[in-house]
């Protein structure tokens, strides 16, 4: 995993990502989930994206108020935007290294067969 940082230097494979990341919006703060500190790290291989977010899903503060919401709808987007469009599998932790969010294609499906043609 590498830690994520705004000021390093990511190799293109990462800064990829990191593009696609900025458009996706966090519900609380209103800012990208970058500028916004939700995400700790990441890791890219050529079929595996994994993400950590910045919150522990077992904590209790997480449980009362938007903050479980904001967490869905980000993990909903990562989904959205990454799985099975860029990478066949896509998982997301949280800071517990707990998977919050799991997509793995095992080779029911296809990418360009989603891909508009």
């Amino acid at each position: 995993m590498k830690i994520y940082s705004p000021d390093r230097e990511y190799p293109p494979e990462y800064r990829e990502v990191l593009e696609e990341l900025k458009k996706i919006i966090d519900p609380v703060t209103g800012g990208d989930i970058l500028d916004s500190g939700v995400v700790a790290g990441l890791e890219v291989t050529k079929d595996t994206l994994k993400i950590w977010l910045r919150f522990e899903s077992h904590a209790e503060y997480n449980i009362i108020g938007e903050s479980p919401i904001a967490y869905s709808k980000i993990i909903g987007d990562i989904m959205e935007r990454f799985a099975l469009v860029k990478f066949d599998n896509v998982y997301v932790y949280d800071l517990g290294n707990k998977i919050v969010g799991k997509f793995e294609n095992k080779g029911r499906y296809k990418p360009e067969d989603l891909r508009e043609g």
